[in-house]
């Protein structure tokens, strides 16, 4: 993502009504994206969250702090213009997804992943029509055909906006089913992260906590919140 280089130079950001939905402006202004593209967004509640991040900025512009303004850049800027490919790229975790593939063993970690993900793979063979064969180790193993589709169509349903909040819950989960199922709400999105860092967990406690790795952990988990607050305010 290009960072902006600039500092505060506005007294007031708003979102307005625009053609293509909602825009924000500075001081009346349009706001950009850094692609030149008018920062549009569709819905008001959204527009507003964006807004609030501009308001939010003094002295250097920090865009670290402005996670629902850098994921509308994508949607704009990077989603928009290649919807097909982003979505058949994310369509492809379904060949691979990360709750299929289990530990042999110790029984403990055993049971934590079937605890954890059997309930995902039961939602995603009831209600997305898409069921998926589990196996133990890393050797890849084939799933059922009409699911990969059923998961293509369900994918390409989503607008760029709804693809770019979709990319990060998956691309962070590791899971295509766990993206599907926090944007259909039918688990928490807290829930689903933990459930998406079994293995994580578990390593943890088996070696000690790294420092390191578990401020990336934060991050990720924070971005997953992040993203999925992207989503709901998009269809508000």
């Amino acid at each position: 993502m290009t960072e902006w280089k600039m500092k505060r130079f506005w007294s007031e950001a708003r979102a307005e009504p625009a053609a293509a939905g909602f825009a924000i402006l500075l001081d009346g202004r349009p706001v950009k994206t850094p692609a030149k593209a008018g920062l549009c967004v569709p819905t008001r509640t959204l527009a507003d969250a964006v807004a609030a991040e501009w308001d939010a900025q003094s002295g250097p512009v920090r865009p670290e702090t402005m996670p629902l303004t850098r994921a509308a850049n994508a949607a704009i800027d990077k989603v928009a213009i290649q919807q097909a490919e982003v979505a058949a790229m994310l369509a492809e975790y379904g060949r691979t997804d990360l709750i299929c593939y289990r530990a042999e063993g110790p029984n403990e970690l055993v049971r934590r992943q079937e605890a954890a993900w059997d309930p995902l793979l039961a939602w995603s063979a009831e209600e997305v029509g898409a069921p998926l064969v589990p196996t133990t180790g890393v050797v890849h193993i084939r799933q059922p055909a009409a699911s990969l589709e059923r998961f293509a169509e369900e994918v390409r349903g989503f607008d760029a906006f709804g693809l770019t909040a979709l990319h990060d819950l998956v691309t962070l989960s590791g899971s295509l089913v766990i993206g599907l199922a926090a944007l259909r709400g039918a688990f928490d999105g807290d829930d689903l992260w933990q459930r998406s860092r079994i293995d994580e967990i578990w390593q943890q406690e088996q070696w000690g906590e790294d420092a390191e790795a578990s401020q990336a952990a934060a991050r990720k988990e924070a971005a997953f919140a992040q993203a999925l607050e992207f989503f709901r305010l998009c269809r508000r």
